[in-house]
């Protein structure tokens, strides 16, 4: 038999990693509380806020976990730039986004149209701080797809938020537009459905999702209408139909992190862990997503974004912890691994709180053991040699964008906030989008379709200027 995937056995009080590359993960968990008091001190001292992907690297996540400052908030990226704007309401000075470069934008979007332009947002690299996925919707390939769109009725394209301002507005120049996440994508492909009647719904760049979507509403149309109802009460097995009919789905773009996660990774899991708990993000490939979706079904597992990842691990948690005895409870985490300082934390906290160090969780990479490298100062780290942290043995460690985050540079950025360095952060500011598209600025329209999608989250209907959008689009 093929050696095991590495793994972490998270107890109340103790971290046991199995093979090198959660071993790699579990000696960043616990932070050096010297860089812990520095960053709180700083943080605090020049009133700055700081807004994290739960992808964000791991010794990076254990500092910022560990600091007491209350303007620091870890999520996915639709609570991103939610929590930027409560900061900004709270009377912080200024905002560090840790991620990739459409992250800060959008988070600069979102605070411009809360009013809060003055208020300035850093990355901290000088340097483009790309995203695979985002780059395949910068392509000619998609902008034909997009033209091709236009050119059905009342079409409305709903594009995955992990793309730049630039793209979304050229985007909602072509087709109406609005954007979405992977915790709400569902949701608004089928609140939009049920509004606009005879809708033509075109998604991307996101292939794996798209075809995860369209394998979703494939198995809805199987239920019986009470049970599609309680997906979405405006919907039946018609609906459901229909919407298949008018689902497009753009098939060039992918998150190559994600894209490891193929047939031979889910042959291995089903081998040597069928009883575990299986989780998996929407952009993985079909053969994780519909392993994930059997173990859904069966309520041992998870489809959707990362926050319905940390939420599913911690329910099953909290159901473990009412029962008398205790137990081993093994998760398969289907997404990238920067995941698990959140993970932990909760964890950790949940059966500290609860008095229960009989009750260990054991969450499984499902990468490959050897997607480490050496280094001379600081031992096994995660990623291979050449720094992209992938192997076709075994899905992706990390993701080289994300870990463009790093401590030091953090440091940096915020020293140079503190020292008043304007010139010297004008680098460190997102993409400004100052060229006109369609009469309007890159930012200014780009931002709309982001804006849609908070109306959306907030009202659980699409905005009527939208709705009027598509439905005159071919007027």
């Amino acid at each position: 038999m093929t050696e095991p995937f590495p793994s972490l056995l998270i107890q109340s009080h103790a971290l046991v990693p199995q093979g090198a590359f959660a071993e790699a993960q579990a000696q960043f968990l616990k932070p050096d509380q010297d860089s812990v008091a520095a960053l709180d001190e700083l943080l605090h001292k020049h009133n700055i806020g700081v807004v994290a992907h739960f992808y964000m690297d791991v010794e990076l996540q254990g500092i910022l976990s560990s600091c007491k400052w209350k303007n620091i908030h870890i999520a996915d990226s639709l609570l991103m730039a939610d929590k930027a704007v409560k900061m900004a309401e709270d009377g912080v000075d200024s905002i560090i986004v840790l991620g990739v470069d459409f992250m800060s934008e959008n988070v600069r979007a979102v605070l411009d149209a809360a009013g809060h332009n003055k208020i300035p947002v850093y990355r901290v690299s000088t340097k483009e701080i790309g995203c695979s996925l985002a780059e395949s919707a910068e392509a000619k390939a998609y902008g034909a797809w997009l033209q091709k769109a236009s050119q059905t009725e009342n079409a409305l394209h709903v594009i995955y938020i992990n793309t730049s301002l630039q793209v979304k507005a050229h985007s909602h120049l072509a087709v109406p537009t609005i954007t979405c996440t992977s915790s709400n994508v569902l949701q608004t492909i089928l609140q939009a459905a049920a509004e606009i009647p005879n809708l033509n719904i075109w998604y991307g760049p996101d292939t794996y999702m798209g075809a995860n979507l369209a394998d979703m509403f494939r198995q809805f149309s199987l239920l019986s209408d009470a049970e599609i109802a309680a997906i979405h009460p405006s919907h039946n097995r018609e609906s459901i139909e229909k919407l298949r009919n008018h689902f497009h789905f753009f098939k060039q773009g992918n998150c190559f992190v994600h894209h490891m996660f193929g047939d031979d990774v889910v042959a291995k899991v089903r081998q040597q862990y069928p009883d575990a708990f299986h989780t998996a993000h929407l952009e993985v490939p079909g053969e994780m997503f519909a392993l994930a979706v059997e173990a859904q079904q069966k309520g041992r597992g998870v489809v959707g974004s990362t926050s319905n990842i940390l939420n599913f691990i911690g329910q099953q948690v909290e159901a473990q912890a009412n029962l008398s005895k205790g137990a081993r409870l093994r998760f398969v985490l289907g997404t990238e691994a920067g995941m698990i300082t959140s993970i932990v934390r909760k964890v950790q906290s949940f059966l500290q709180q609860k008095n229960r160090s009989d009750i260990e969780v054991e969450i499984i990479f499902p990468v490959a053991t050897e997607a480490v490298a050496t280094d001379n100062e600081f031992g096994i780290v995660p990623g291979v040699a050449s720094g992209e942290g992938c192997s076709t043995a075994g899905g992706c460690a990390t993701c080289p964008y994300m870990k463009m985050n790093s401590l030091d540079a953090l440091f940096d950025v915020v020293e140079k906030i503190g020292d008043g360095e304007h010139f010297g952060l004008l680098p460190f500011h997102p993409r400004q989008y100052t060229e006109k598209i369609g009469g309007r600025t890159a930012a200014d329209l780009g931002g709309e379709p982001i804006l849609f999608m908070r109306h959306f989250q907030r009202q659980k209907e699409l905005p009527p200027a939208l709705v009027q959008l598509v439905t005159k689009s071919m007027n």
